[in-house]
């Protein structure tokens, strides 16, 4: 028989939510086009306490000095533990040609041309969350 438990949610420091978003690889892109919210599946590493991105989007949509926001997690279920992680900031294209030859290496894309982007986020707000369960008592 199992036992009933409830689901909480604790929010972690930047440090530790860098830290967790350092250890997954793949996340989605947030971004305004035409007032409208739009959410893309991308890769991305943590270097330098830059993030850098690779997403199917169009570099004038989300370059030029954007606020743009990322998020990743991994919840695992029916459990629901886990951790979310949410980062804003201002991005911009990753423009140099050896750096950006570097990530198409590393990061796997989606989708190669006009809509396969590689974006350098300078995270200036960092959320995040474990979730967790806690046992009735």
């Amino acid at each position: 028989m199992t036992t009933p438990t409830s689901r909480r949610m604790a929010e972690v420091s930047g440090a530790e939510a860098l830290w967790l978003l350092e250890g997954a690889s793949h996340g989605r892109l947030v971004h305004m086009q035409r007032d409208q919210a739009l959410v893309r599946p991308a890769v991305h590493v943590l270097e330098y306490g830059r993030l850098i991105v690779r997403t199917p989007v169009q570099a004038e949509v989300v370059g030029g000095r954007r606020v743009l926001t990322y998020q990743a997690d991994e919840i695992r279920l029916p459990a629901g533990t886990g951790w979310s992680v949410t980062v804003s900031g201002p991005a911009e294209p990753v423009d140099d040609p050896v750096e950006a030859a570097h990530y198409l290496r590393t990061l796997p894309g989606w989708a190669y041309g006009p809509h396969d982007t590689l974006l350098r986020i300078t995270p200036q707000t960092v959320t995040g969350y474990r979730l967790g369960t806690v046992e009735p008592r």
